[in-house]
């Protein structure tokens, strides 16, 4: 099972960039996604998640509001709509498919899920 992802590049503070993440029907009917992003020389860390059925979300507080995941089952592709972009967003961004633990949907903002699956990331870089 394949995540490619596309989107990302230079984009000016205040911008908006979509990254897209696509997969197989299998992924997207059984899994959840998530998007991480990585700061050079740190760990990834998720900045949102969505349950395979799209009905939650669940964001890091430095985001919301201003980035938004969906899922488009149709399609088998998951997005993260970024807008009002800020220069400490400037990241490697990860799309990943992943398995809801025992204790059910994480409570926001925890992103906390089996992963299995990822994409090959895209960069992301804001500046003027």
């Amino acid at each position: 099972l394949e995540l490619v992802q596309s989107g990302g590049g230079l984009i000016k503070p205040g911008g908006s960039l979509r990254l897209s993440c696509a997969g197989s029907a299998e992924v997207f009917d059984y899994y959840a996604i998530a998007w991480f992003r990585q700061f050079p020389g740190k760990e990834r860390e998720a900045v949102s998640c969505i349950t395979s059925s799209g009905s939650h979300e669940n964001y890091i507080s430095s985001v919301k509001g201003r980035f938004s995941i969906s899922k488009d089952n149709d399609e088998n592709t998951a997005y993260l709509q970024m807008t009002n972009l800020k220069p400490a967003d400037t990241a490697a961004y990860y799309c990943a498919a992943g398995r809801v633990m025992a204790g059910g949907w994480p409570e926001e903002p925890s992103c906390s899920l089996e992963y299995d699956h990822w994409g090959q990331g895209t960069q992301v870089t804001v500046s003027s």
